[in-house]
């Protein structure tokens, strides 16, 4: 729980800064120091990452009235503004679950290995 605020706090701060790809930086650091195992560290990377993107991109659709999203629906041929909301969430949510996987697997690569002590 700690992985997952922790990742969805930071990443959205850094993409007020940052460009997209602010949101694997949390990702690297926190998976490899807060998370064991790969199908835990992809879910709330996915998730975390995912919701910090999507509360974003929701909060200025609710600001300029759905313009920007409708335009950009229109503009692609989709129906609805939320399917655009729907996908910044799936791109987001990928690239932050790949992102933590990462870190998480670098901590497993470099992670001093069990030696066993000859008699």
């Amino acid at each position: 729980m700690r992985a997952f605020i922790a990742i969805l706090f930071f990443s959205w701060f850094l993409t007020l800064f940052l460009p997209w790809w602010g949101i694997v930086i949390p990702g690297l650091i926190f998976g490899a120091w807060l998370l064991e195992g790969g199908f835990r560290a992809f879910i709330t990377g996915f998730f975390a990452c995912g919701f910090a993107w999507f509360l974003q991109a929701l909060y200025i659709d609710i600001a300029n009235d759905s313009i920007l999203s409708s335009r950009i629906a229109e503009m692609m041929g989709i129906g609805s503004h939320w399917i655009i909301l729907l996908a910044t969430f799936l791109i987001a949510a990928l690239v932050g679950g790949i992102a933590t996987l990462t870190g998480t697997l670098f901590k497993q690569v470099f992670k001093p290995a069990n030696t066993i002590k000859a008699s």
